[in-house]
């Protein structure tokens, strides 16, 4: 079964990924804030073949890039994804996002990321998601974690070194839950 080629959340409208999307995504590659953490300002033909292998992704696979509007709005407001992503020579399935400078820190970033890991998790029956971020990338390393993910280890992906978050194994959930009843279980004063 395929992710779907739209859908909404509770405030992004959410639209798969298409050749009439170039001028934005060439806009979004050339804007410095933007791209601070997503590899750097782009030139036009980098940003061309970048569409040509999302847009075959979603050929192959049935998912993807989508580009991001508010709920009841026109204009682009960011893009996320969901795809396959070669990690020390394994194939992983990526989510990621990235949005214009105006949109951050609104909590955007984790309702559409949990809706990407849902389908992926739920429709698409993925064992494991990972998404990566810069070191440096606090904000993001939030989103991941607060999503559900677990970091992993760094790793260098397309020569750059990257923190790889996962969302959680069946041990590690196990040991998480372990966790929890332990510390619910221990009498007040040692929880100080």
């Amino acid at each position: 079964m395929a992710f779907p080629e739209s859908f909404t959340t509770a405030r992004l409208r959410v639209d798969r990924l298409t050749e009439a999307d170039f001028p934005e995504l060439c806009r979004m590659h050339q804007d410095p804030v933007v791209m601070t953490h997503l590899g750097g300002v782009r030139a036009a033909d980098w940003t061309a073949g970048y569409l040509d292998r999302n847009l075959r992704h979603w050929e192959l696979h049935g998912f993807g890039l989508w580009i991001l509007r508010e709920r009841h709005g026109d204009e682009p407001i960011g893009r996320a994804v969901l795809r396959h992503l070669l990690v020390d020579g394994v194939d992983e399935v990526e989510v990621g996002y990235g949005f214009y400078e105006p949109y951050w820190g609104r909590g955007l970033a984790t309702e559409v990321t949990k809706a990407c890991l849902r389908f992926g998790l739920d429709v698409l029956h993925f064992e494991s998601i990972v998404g990566i971020t810069g070191p440096a990338n606090v904000g993001s390393q939030h989103v991941l974690a607060k999503c559900g993910l677990v970091y992993e280890r760094a790793t260098d992906i397309d020569g750059a070194m990257v923190a790889l978050f996962r969302t959680p194994t069946e041990p590690q959930m196990r040991s998480r839950s372990q966790a929890r009843l332990a510390v619910g279980s221990l009498p007040r004063t040692a929880c100080r």
